[in-house]
């Protein structure tokens, strides 16, 4: 798939660069050759091949959910800069 220096230019200006004539040449060039590498893939036939997200089977390793005493509010609270009824009190933000 060709690529043409029209096309270099518009991705050149949504990205806010600024390129010389000799780099659009040059960025011309290499995305065309990047997008002819690419289209091989749509030679491979795929018929018969289920779509994966992994080439292995993954699995999360969670642990089981257990009920315990949770930390008591005054040692939760023993090393923060301040604290109000029983609260963090962090300074207020609004803009």
């Amino acid at each position: 798939m060709e690529i043409s220096k029209k096309e270099i230019e518009h991705i050149a200006k949504l990205a806010r660069l600024e390129f010389t004539d000799k780099e659009f040449e040059k960025f011309t060039g290499q995305l065309s050759a990047i997008l002819n590498y690419a289209s091989k893939l749509n030679e491979l036939n795929t018929e018969n091949i289920e779509p994966t997200s992994h080439v292995i089977n993954l699995k999360n390793c969670f642990k089981e959910d257990k009920v315990k005493e949770s930390l008591p509010g005054e040692i939760a609270l023993k090393n923060a800069p301040e604290q109000e009824k029983g609260f963090y009190k962090v300074p207020k933000i609004i803009e």
